[in-house]
């Protein structure tokens, strides 16, 4: 495919262009490759800086990259290249910000793990994006509000990501576990937990799971997640929308108690779930130690190699889930800023999205959820040929993503499952310090997970003066 072909509008690309009123780009034949930008800038390539692509190094970040570029293949001022850093999250922000802050790369975009976005915004380090702050009905609303900070929008939601239950129905099966204990998507706390005891007590001897279910608990991000669907399911707020600390030792300890009764010794994989991160919880999974686990939508298509389609199915999360995932921002030094917008306006646009949710991201987008028959995009036909099975260079136990496609079937369930959580999800705290925020909760957390008669009262007070500092940036 080479330059953008003519066609009618459709739906989702005529709600695109609401969104892309921010970015001055979106064009009267309403297509998703924009023209130029007119205005003198430096020559390309637009550097795009991101983490590991993990659906693999002919991933779908790379595929959108080089579709781009086809489409601009006569425009060397607009050519791209993605440039991806290596490591873990906080290692990845700690060279972005270095770069930025130093000016040691000409980084054009950014790819921002969604709870950066204030500090790198309060920085100086991104670009508010010109235009008025508008509303994009086709993005989900709690997703879109993660790229604004102090009423100003700083980037567009690339990918984004949300806690989901997963279970083994082969197990389940065996248990004789009556059909209105089956996972359902208005599951409570109280259905898994009641599930898990009938589990516990029906399965054949020799058969059964070491324990009902497993979640992330390793001192990092992953635990920080965990606390706050505890917290999200009683109500515990701990800032206001613009990073100011509301959460007193009162709050805390209520929703410290429910976290510890989410991780109970009983029906949890402990000690094994207090050292294990995604993919290790996933593992613990499909060997069959645990029937249930809380993971991210990547896990759906990992479990493709390792189970069959029948021993597994997904449903949201029981209550509300913390949001993760990525938005893509113009660096503030960018030379190539005109550019950058019209690329960042192609890698958010409604068909990108949708190669994302093939690929195994959680898409930003309503339009990306619905069927092909009722005028959902479809992905570009270069990166889908690129995405099927076996053609694909990806890991399909990579983190974040996954390059298999499932079933009709499958696939249906699955989309259904994510679409609902995401409209139900709730955002971790919006703070310039998030970095210190989640160390201060971390730590203290980690803690009394390993103590065999925790202190509520004594621990909320010490979170409590932990976290006012780290909110107040000290």
């Amino acid at each position: 495919m080479s330059g953008t072909r003519a066609r009618r509008p459709s739906r989702a690309l005529v709600q695109g262009c609401l969104l892309l009123t921010l970015l001055a780009a979106c064009t009267e034949g309403g297509t998703d490759s924009p023209s130029p930008t007119a205005g003198t800038q430096a020559p390309g390539p637009i550097i795009v800086a991101s983490g590991l692509d993990v659906t693999g190094s002919g991933g779908v970040r790379q595929q959108l990259i080089a579709e781009w570029n086809r489409q601009h293949e006569d425009e060397p001022a607009l050519r791209a290249q993605l440039v991806e850093l290596p490591g873990g999250a906080d290692q990845q922000r700690s060279q972005l910000l270095g770069a930025l802050q130093s000016g040691s790369a000409a980084y054009d975009l950014v790819n921002l793990d969604v709870t950066w976005i204030p500090e790198f915004a309060e920085a100086g380090l991104i670009q508010a994006l010109p235009g008025p702050d508008v509303e994009d009905p086709d993005v989900i609303p709690e997703v879109l509000s993660t790229t604004r900070w102090k009423s100003r929008t700083y980037a567009l939601p690339f990918n984004t990501d949300v806690g989901l239950l997963y279970y083994r129905e082969d197990l389940i099966e065996q248990s004789g576990i009556n059909e209105n204990r089956q996972p359902t998507g208005d599951w409570s706390w109280q259905n898994l937990y009641d599930s898990i005891a009938t589990l516990g007590s029906a399965q054949p001897d020799g058969d059964e799971p070491e324990k009902g279910w497993t979640t992330q608990l390793a001192p990092y991000e992953g635990l920080t997640v965990n606390v706050m669907d505890a917290f999200a399911a009683v109500d515990v707020q701990l800032a206001s929308a613009d990073g100011r600390y509301t959460a007193t030792p009162d709050t805390l300890k209520r929703g410290l108690k429910e976290f510890l009764t989410h991780v109970d010794d009983n029906r949890t994989l402990r000690p094994r779930a207090l050292t294990s991160d995604e993919d290790a919880t996933l593992d613990d999974f499909a060997q069959g130690r645990v029937a249930y686990m809380r993971n991210w939508p990547y896990a759906f298509g990992a479990l493709q190699s390792r189970l069959a389609p029948e021993q597994y199915a997904v449903v949201p999360l029981p209550g509300r889930s913390v949001l993760g995932g990525q938005n893509l921002a113009v660096s503030a030094a960018s030379p190539r800023s005109a550019a950058a917008r019209e690329l960042l306006a192609f890698l958010t646009g409604p068909r990108s999205e949708r190669c994302l949710l093939d690929a195994g991201f959680a898409a930003t987008r309503l339009s990306s959820y619905s069927s092909e028959k009722t005028g959902s995009p479809t992905c570009w036909e270069a990166v889908a040929e690129a995405l099927r099975p076996g053609t694909a260079t990806g890991d399909p136990a990579a983190r974040e993503g996954s390059a298999r496609i499932p079933s009709a079937r499958e696939r249906s369930e699955y989309i259904g499952s994510i679409r609902r959580a995401l409209e139900e999800a709730v955002q971790r705290p919006r703070t310039p310090y998030y970095g210190a925020f989640t160390r201060a909760l971390q730590s203290t957390v980690h803690g009394l997970l390993t103590e065999e008669s925790p202190d509520l009262d004594a621990a909320a007070e010490q979170l409590d003066e932990a976290l006012g500092e780290a909110f107040a940036g000290r």
